[in-house]
């Protein structure tokens, strides 16, 4: 296979027919397989019974991650921005090229810190995060990313007023609740996050205001969580409806 057949083989937006190519496919079953191992790894029942398996299994993968770098490396001067030796360069520091950095790094790095358990934890979640490399499979994040932008000003706009409700409902549980329940609502702070377990719907059983005015407050922030959650999932569902209406139909709105 030559240089701008593997291209068309590895870049999506090369492809003149739909769909991903084979090797594609079979690339996102492998990224799949591997952040799937990566979880079922985090269960120490699961590690004890085969402690060979995962370390195995880890290998393969990243082996296999590293020639597809490699052959993306090798193929990406069919693109006309990354031609010649800068061109290459700039690839390797673009955000997909790092994303596929970000798979390969954890398991050469778990050799290093094999004795503390946070970091070994911490490369653990970034090998989950492989599942981020569909990312340039996928037109979807560009749709999102176009959904988001075009509603920006309301995304905005719904995140000031729940800033403010937040701050609102916590002063006022700070001034009412402060006196009977000091280790709860002794400070604004304290009572913040109170005000934002209630405010997104979650709620604590094990902490709530025992004055009436303290009540009061809390029944108003609760209630008013609600429209505030409905906001932005409101203006996101609006924007996702807008850009896949014009994915659809491309040519409405345009001038005849």
């Amino acid at each position: 296979m030559n240089k701008a057949a593997l291209y068309r083989q590895l870049a999506p937006e090369a492809r003149q027919q739909n769909g991903l190519s084979i090797l594609n496919q079979v690339i996102g079953v492998l990224i799949l397989l591997a952040s799937l191992t990566a979880i079922l790894e985090t269960e120490p029942t699961l590690r004890a019974s085969a402690p060979w398996l995962f370390p195995a299994l880890e290998t393969i993968f990243v082996v296999v991650f590293i020639i597809e770098y490699l052959l993306r490396l090798y193929s990406i001067g069919e693109d006309p921005r990354y031609r010649g030796l800068s061109g290459r360069l700039r690839y390797i520091f673009s955000f997909w090229a790092l994303i596929d950095l970000i798979a390969i790094l954890p398991y050469f790095l778990g050799f290093m810190v094999h004795d503390n358990a946070f970091l070994v934890r911490l490369l653990r979640l970034l090998r989950m995060l492989r599942l981020a490399r569909l990312g340039r499979f996928s037109q979807a994040w560009t749709e999102l990313a176009d959904a988001l932008h075009s509603r920006s000003y309301e995304l905005w706009l719904s995140a000031g007023v729940a800033a403010l409700l937040l701050l609102f409902s916590s002063c006022c549980l700070y001034v009412v609740e402060a006196s009977a329940q000091p280790e709860t609502f002794g400070s604004v702070p304290r009572a913040l996050w109170w005000s934002i377990a209630t405010l997104t719907t979650v709620g604590y059983g094990d902490v709530t205001p025992i004055t009436a005015l303290g009540k009061f407050f809390a029944g108003l922030t609760a209630v008013a969580g609600i429209g505030i959650i409905a906001m932005p999932t409101g203006i996101l569902a609006a924007a996702f409806s807008d850009a896949f209406q014009k994915k659809r139909n491309p040519t409405d709105g345009e001038q005849p």
